[in-house]
């Protein structure tokens, strides 16, 4: 059994999914317990961290350009199916929630069981690339985040329904933009929520994306435009 180094800086993926954008905007979020050693009691966005197996997963459909050249900006040239996989993971795992296009997948590995029982295979090409942000050194656990966009139309599952998601997130609901800013939240869910209020119906993909880099020597604040790189 492989152990997981907490301690160092993992790549994760985490999902906004919105819903009536167009008249009145909300967004999922649930609440993470009291005793989550990250972001305790925060309400926060569905996602979690790439697992090994995710960079083996067979996607329905791919990352749509400009989204696969700018995850793979200042970063690993080739993760951006495994982080459209822990996407679409994660938010079936924390909401019951699913991205996916039907289709039969026999081979499903164990923790994609349930979502291949429904009749889907994961489906990429809905999401969109709209943050990126690495959590600043000293805190328990330490991510390399990049947030991804969805449309609520995409979701194949019934939107109020979250009868089979895990009990990592408690109080599971739309919540309207409007009204969010008086749950507790992290700073930079904060920061994410604000670039997309600005931009809620726009369905295009941003002109560039905002990363926050907090790494050990410095904060910066860059713009991944994602220009085509040569394998």
């Amino acid at each position: 059994m492989t152990t997981i180094d907490k301690t160092q800086i993992r790549n994760a993926s985490t999902v906004i999914v919105l819903r009536d954008r167009m008249t009145t905007p909300r967004i999922l979020m649930g609440q993470r317990g009291a005793n989550a050693a990250f972001m305790p009691n925060k309400f926060v966005f569905p996602g979690g961290a790439v697992d090994a197996g995710d960079h083996s997963i067979p996607l329905a459909s791919t990352l749509l350009s400009p989204n696969d050249t700018r995850l793979a900006e200042d970063g690993e040239p080739h993760l951006g199916p495994a982080l459209a996989a822990a996407a679409i993971r994660e938010l079936f795992e924390e909401t019951g929630q699913i991205l996916g296009q039907q289709g039969n997948w026999p081979d499903a590995p164990p923790d994609w069981a349930q979502f291949a029982s429904a009749g889907y295979r994961p489906h990429a090409a809905p999401l969109q690339f709209v943050f990126r942000a690495l959590t600043p050194p000293g805190r328990p656990r330490r991510f390399d985040a990049r947030f991804f966009l969805i449309d609520a139309q995409d979701i194949a599952s019934d939107l109020d329904d979250f009868s089979s998601a895990s009990d990592e997130l408690s109080h599971l609901q739309w919540i309207a933009l409007d009204d969010v800013r008086g749950f507790d939240m992290p700073f930079i869910t904060e920061v994410v929520l604000a670039e997309i209020a600005a931009r809620v119906t726009d369905p295009t993909p941003p002109a560039s994306v905002p990363y926050f880099k907090n790494n050990d020597e410095e904060s910066l604040f860059l713009r991944l435009r994602g220009h085509p790189t040569a394998d």
